[in-house]
């Protein structure tokens, strides 16, 4: 495996198409994750991922190979308002989050969804912020672990249901 150089930016809205359909690739393989024909509204939602930048200080954010392959991607919010997940978390004050981290199987073990993070991580602090809030699932094994590597602390008071999906929530305290 070669492992490349990937910057961080924020996508180009000629790349939304293709960054939706990297999602619906990824979460349509996790073992334990919903298919499509079982959430069939999320998955819309994956696919028209570029849509979600209609929401004010929301940003799609991409690790970029140096011959422009897209690694990986994640939807970064600024205001926990506007995450648009179930349970409390848009509830919250002082807080970002970030939600539909996907990465290219084929780019997997290269640090890309850490990178992801560590930015979203970074420009929550920029804002001065004092959390950052993400949820995840028991299929999502691999980035829970990198979650709780990176600080992010267990928060029940997060957690909800979608559909018959537990989604556990998250949060990385920033004082």
């Amino acid at each position: 495996m070669i492992i490349q150089e990937y910057a961080i930016r924020n996508a180009h809205p000629d790349e939304f198409e293709n960054i939706g359909e990297l999602m619906v690739r990824v979460y349509s393989r996790l073992d334990g994750f919903p298919k499509e024909s079982e959430q069939p509204t999320y998955y819309k939602m994956l696919a028209r991922v570029g849509e979600l930048m209609n929401k004010p200080g929301t940003e799609l954010l991409i690790a970029v190979a140096p011959d422009n392959k897209i690694g990986g991607a994640v939807v970064y919010f600024s205001d926990i308002q506007y995450y648009g997940s179930g349970g409390t978390a848009t509830k919250e004050h002082n807080a970002a989050g970030f939600r539909l981290l996907a990465v290219d199987p084929a780019t997997r073990g290269q640090g890309i969804g850490k990178l992801l993070t560590n930015e979203c991580v970074r420009k929550a602090r920029e804002r001065g912020l004092s959390q950052v809030i993400i949820h995840t699932t028991m299929a999502m094994q691999t980035a829970w672990k990198m979650y709780e590597g990176l600080g992010f602390k267990r928060s029940e008071d997060l957690d909800f249901m979608q559909g018959e999906l537990p989604v556990f929530g998250f949060r990385l305290s920033l004082l």
